[in-house]
């Protein structure tokens, strides 16, 4: 920040009367207004100069100014000339980038409130796709058009802030038929099959001498069909998003054998187990990065009660978007069994049929997904009418989610593993990043019922649902 320093003010002139104040005060108005008058006709000429050269006037049709928000670039249809740039702000709460598809051209990833220039003159005048390319961010409705080159006087104006894609009360009998169409289609291919499964149950390699139970982990890349036909390269424990599901008892002694098969090095933090500080999991703190082709051994006694998730630490801004993340149980949950809670008994025999955790992630290159997938890949939950369900929601994302089941409230029992002194239910549980919720339900009504995020951008676009949804099926 550059600081301006204030002129001393001027030693005080000896008193010559009152008559020449006023002519000194006169020549000083005149040679003011002199200045004034100067000022203005030289930045006049500097105008007719630019205009005649191609700028001054020239300059809306050589730059653009384009802002990012949860989920919409805005305008969505922007002009640039030839030599232009594009002047991008984040005024989301969320991170946010500026990329042209198909070229080597983006900003850096925007905090809320950051700014960025991006440079746009290498390409060739013609229209350009422009997305966030944040996993999901594009799907979620943060696309526009970016035209460069000569634009003829007016059209600048009259395409940039244009309604790309006919939303408004302009759109035909056949965009909206087709809209429909690709929803109706969307939610006819529930459940679709892809490749690989996640949150698989993983057993102990073996249990040692000692008792201990010995678990083995690997972190790879792999493939990974997070929707029909979209495949991309996760980064995995054991070779699937997300990572094994881990249940063990209190009482037990544990241990990790975490083999590192990426590029990087890594280290595992157990998020929300109580261990000693030696195996906290955060390098250099607590131990080396374990490097490409090591492994390292984590060991600690399962001693409370956890719902805890297990994800990488170093790059995790990287690795735990990507698929690195899993959820480590540590004994049951305390169920609030014979209690009467808003009016409803909670039997005192109460058996849960189904026991599971359901991992959020909004990011990488898993983006807007369950449990490692985005509908309608997402795997539906089916039940019996009057079954009770246990779920465990993890939320390994950057951004919060309101989710929502469309039927059966959620009976909270535990927050972050911890059993509540006074559960309670609610129509829609708010899960902030890092955060583990416990939610009870009991399936009354038959029927297929929705289940998702509730923030409407998660689950929808113009091609149809999509990301943080899936059903319950009860019959």
């Amino acid at each position: 920040m550059t600081v301006t320093t204030p002129h001393e003010a001027p030693q005080t002139a000896p008193d010559r009367g009152r008559g020449t104040d006023v002519g000194l005060l006169l020549v000083v108005i005149l040679a003011f207004t002199a200045l004034v008058f100067s000022f203005v006709a030289f930045a006049s000429g500097d105008d007719e100069a630019e205009t005649a050269a191609g700028g001054g006037g020239g300059d809306a049709a050589e730059s653009a100014t384009a802002t990012l928000t949860e989920f919409a670039i805005s305008p969505d249809d922007l002009v640039v000339g030839d030599s232009g740039t594009i002047e991008v702000r984040n005024e989301g709460s969320q991170m946010h980038n500026l990329a042209v598809v198909d070229q080597d051209l983006k900003t850096a990833d925007l905090n809320g409130g950051d700014s960025a220039t991006l440079d746009v003159s290498s390409l060739e005048p013609g229209e350009y796709e422009l997305i966030c390319d944040l996993a999901g961010h594009a799907d979620a409705g943060m696309r526009a058009t970016m035209t460069l080159g000569e634009v003829a006087e007016g059209e600048a104006a009259a395409e940039g802030g244009g309604d790309h894609g006919s939303h408004g009360s302009d759109m035909t009998e056949e965009e909206a038929a087709a809209l429909d169409q690709a929803m109706m289609d969307s939610m006819a291919a529930f459940p679709a099959e892809t490749e690989g499964v996640g949150n698989q149950p993983l057993e102990p390699a073996e249990i040692m001498a000692d008792g201990t139970k010995r678990f083995e982990l690997t972190a790879e890349i792999v493939e990974w069909e997070v929707e029909p036909g979209k495949v991309v390269e996760a980064w995995t424990y054991n070779g699937m998003v997300p990572g094994p599901y881990i249940k063990v008892d209190v009482g037990d002694k544990l241990r990790f054998d975490v083999t590192n098969e990426l590029p990087l090095g890594t280290d595992v933090h157990f998020h929300g187990a109580k261990l000693p500080n030696s195996m906290d999991g955060v390098a250099p703190i607590t131990q080396d990065l374990i490097k490409p082709g090591e492994t390292f051994s984590y060991e600690f006694p399962a001693v409370k009660e956890a719902v805890a998730i297990y994800h990488a630490h170093a790059h995790g801004q990287m690795m735990v978007p990507n698929g690195m993340l899993g959820v480590l149980q540590i004994g049951d949950v305390a169920l609030p069994r014979g209690r009467t809670i808003s009016g409803v008994e909670i039997p005192a025999d109460l058996q849960v049929a189904q026991e599971f955790p359901m991992v959020l992630n909004d990011a990488g290159t898993i983006g807007l997904s369950l449990n490692g997938k985005s509908f309608p890949a997402t795997a539906p939950i089916v039940a019996k009418q009057g079954e009770w369900i246990l779920v465990h929601y993890a939320n390994e994302g950057l951004q919060v989610h309101p989710m929502h089941q469309h039927q059966f409230d959620q009976l909270v029992v535990a927050k972050d593993g911890i059993p509540l002194d006074n559960p309670y239910y609610a129509d829609v549980v708010n899960v902030a990043p890092g955060e583990r919720y416990t939610v009870l339900m009991q399936m009354t009504d038959p029927g297929t019922w929705v289940w998702h995020c509730h923030i409407l951008n998660h689950v929808e676009r113009e091609e149809g649902m999509f990301g943080m949804a899936t059903a319950i099926v009860v019959s």
